[in-house]
């Protein structure tokens, strides 16, 4: 069996052939953290990723790198079915940028037994990063969980709510996209989320009222069959 240290080389070799160092000054206009970014797009990451899926170790060897896209690599490439509620809590302290948040979050901790439970945790964290990424498993969850009942949904609006005047950049666009996503399951879930951002399109914070007016723009003009 080929040692997963080979296996690191090689994908390191080839990532660094995919290197486009001209990009990252525009990434950075984007919000990315680019300090050990190759400036590698999305496309091309889940290009390579196809030759190493369910790769748990090799994984986590990419993620020790704490090479940008390694790591969005990483979380292309684990095995769900591997992933501890470990792992989780030391990969999301690793966040430092929003993309490798909603990357991972999309691609693995959705995936996980643990995600609603880590949802909930990590939304009343002080780190931002962490605390996107609570909103952003939730935002996730809706999308792609289609057979939970509307009540699990449903009792995640107070964490909506409760930080909703969080003024970071990061986290109230997460906060919005959550609330959203809960909203575009189903008509029920989209009243609900509408009487929600009404409360909190009431409070006096600029974040809030910012939350409440993007997501009513679109759950009100949600079309039901």
């Amino acid at each position: 069996m080929e040692k997963a240290e080979s296996k690191l080389e090689k994908v390191l070799i080839q990532l660094k052939s995919q290197a486009r160092p001209e990009i990252l000054s525009s990434l950075f206009k984007f919000g990315v953290n680019t300090e050990k970014a190759l400036g590698i797009s999305i496309p091309v990451l889940r290009n390579i990723a196809k030759d190493h899926k369910k790769d748990h170790l090799l994984a986590i060897e990419l993620w020790k790198t704490e090479i940008h896209e390694a790591r969005i690599l990483a979380s292309m490439i684990d095995d769900p079915s591997q992933l501890q509620e470990k792992q989780m809590d030391l990969w999301v302290k690793d966040f430092n940028s929003w993309d490798l948040c909603d990357q991972v979050c999309l691609n693995l901790f959705r995936k996980s037994p643990f995600a609603f439970e880590k949802a909930k945790v990590w939304t009343e964290a002080q780190d931002e990063f962490v605390k996107r990424a609570g909103f952003v498993l939730i935002a996730t969850l809706a999308v792609h969980n289609k057979k939970v009942d509307n009540e699990i949904f449903t009792a995640l609006f107070p964490l909506i709510e409760k930080h909703s005047n969080d003024e970071r950049n990061f986290v109230k666009k997460a906060v919005n996209w959550a609330l959203r996503q809960i909203g575009k399951r189903n008509e029920e879930l989209c009243n609900e989320a509408i009487v929600v951002a009404e409360r909190i399109k009431g409070m006096d914070s600029k974040s809030a009222k910012w939350i409440a007016s993007n997501a009513l723009m679109e759950l009100r003009t949600k079309k039901w069959n």
